[in-house]
């Protein structure tokens, strides 16, 4: 990878998002999650507001281009993020970043059916292999899916993914972000934050924003500049140089800054099973995108 700014927006989301699965943890403490969400994207498309009108960019798409940013916008903000975020209420931020570690199996079958990828036996072992984790995960806690709580929470995680991967999918196949990436990103993230906003209303049972503590502000803030505006930005121009599978791979590190964050500070318990899950996950996940030259510069056509 010659191409430094590349490299850069590789590394940005692969650090900062290891950190938002955590974030989102101690952001829904005492804000409803789909607060969190709405707000979190609503604050990011004011920032990108202020940055396309202080370069003089900020203009109307076009009612075409304006449907491809409301269907990614639905897919990977609306559906991955907000899920996710409502996921982590009760489930730890530990399990919902190895689920959402799972999302490269996802975009693989999904590029494997719009012809994006090729299929070969290497990667049905890898698809299985990450199967078995996801079996360890559930042997591991089988019990705690009677709580009906945490079985919506765990059926949100998938939720989630599938939307991740129809997003990244979708984005490669038309590639719908090689315009001005602000711009687009501006769209995406206040139709997510007004809709996500109007969940919040509807569904929050109870939303008294004198509960809201410091410590959960902090943290949706945190999401908004950096989960949002700096690594959406850098995925976005990422997506536009090297193919979606590439940028899936990005779930290694984030799984692993996740997990290890969510024992750190949140000090949630990982047995020994769940890190043997987390390990035949990735593992799987390495062997079906594996090929030489997979970390090169793509061209886009």
């Amino acid at each position: 990878m010659k191409d430094y700014k590349l490299l850069f927006a590789v590394l940005t989301v692969a650090m900062v998002w290891g950190t938002t699965f955590l974030a989102i943890r101690v952001a829904v403490e005492t804000i409803p999650a789909w607060f969190v969400a709405g707000i979190r994207q609503f604050l990011a498309a004011i920032i990108m507001l202020v940055v396309l009108l202080s370069r003089k960019e900020f203009k109307w798409i076009g009612w075409k281009n304006l449907g491809y940013q409301i269907v990614f916008a639905s897919l990977m903000l609306i559906v991955a993020n907000g899920m996710t975020t409502v996921a982590e209420e009760t489930v730890s931020s530990s399990l919902a970043s190895l689920i959402s570690a799972c999302s490269p199996i996802l975009v693989f079958l999904g590029s494997l059916a719009v012809g994006l990828q090729k299929f070969s036996f290497r990667a049905l072992a890898g698809v299985l292999l990450c199967f078995s984790g996801i079996l360890f995960i559930f042997w591991d806690g089988i019990q705690d899916l009677a709580n009906p709580d945490y079985r919506m929470g765990m059926i949100f995680l998938f939720c989630a993914i599938a939307g991740w991967a129809s997003g990244t999918i979708f984005t490669k196949k038309l590639n719908i972000q090689s315009g001005n990436i602000t711009l687009n990103l501006f769209y995406q993230f206040l139709f997510a934050g007004v809709v996500q906003v109007i969940f919040a209303l509807v569904f929050s049972e109870n939303y008294n924003f004198g509960n809201w503590s410091l410590k959960s502000i902090s943290a949706m803030i945190y999401l908004s500049v950096f989960g949002s505006v700096a690594a959406f930005f850098a995925f976005h121009y990422a997506l536009t140089k090297i193919s979606p599978v590439q940028v899936s791979i990005l779930a290694y590190v984030n799984t692993i800054i996740a997990i290890f964050l969510g024992w750190l500070i949140m000090d949630e318990n990982i047995s020994l099973k769940f890190i043997l899950a987390a390990v035949m996950i990735i593992c799987g996940v390495f062997i079906i995108n594996y090929k030489p030259g997979m970390f090169t510069r793509q061209k886009v056509d």
